[in-house]
């Protein structure tokens, strides 16, 4: 059985956050209480927190983690599950790249007809011309 300061020099994550993910229910098999309330993980903990941390360095949620987990606790293999999640990820960051584009479009738009002394009249009306000249409110 390994500590939680073992656990988290093998993994390098902090032993706060080991203590969260133990705390929401993605340590559950791996983890038990000595006498003195102690915790104390298998070794297998060490391969449950790996896969956790490449989940979120893939944009996967805590939430989206525990229901894969859950399923592989079940003794289920999860892989449909993480296809699933991961084709919504990319949906989603395509959505993002859109916005962004779309963001990116405007903000040259504004700086191609940037005015660097804007009418005297302009600057009497309004914040910025430069932003408002192209931005009608609703």
């Amino acid at each position: 059985m390994l500590k939680i300061g073992e656990a988290a020099a093998k993994t390098g994550l902090p032993v706060k956050t080991i203590r969260y993910y133990d705390d929401i229910g993605l340590l559950t098999p791996t983890v038990e209480r000595s006498e003195s309330g102690y915790r104390l993980f298998t070794p297998q903990v060490i391969d449950r927190l790996a896969f956790i941390k490449r989940a979120q360095s893939l944009g996967l949620r805590l939430e989206e983690v525990k229901e894969i987990l859950s399923i592989h606790d079940r003794g289920l293999l999860p892989c449909k599950t993480v296809k699933s999640q991961i084709q919504d990820k990319i949906t989603q960051i395509t959505a993002q790249i859109e916005q962004l584009s779309t963001l990116r479009a405007e903000l040259q738009t504004v700086l191609a007809h940037w005015e660097e002394q804007p009418a005297p009249e302009l600057q009497e009306i309004t914040i910025c011309p430069n932003l408002e000249m192209f931005h009608e409110l609703p």
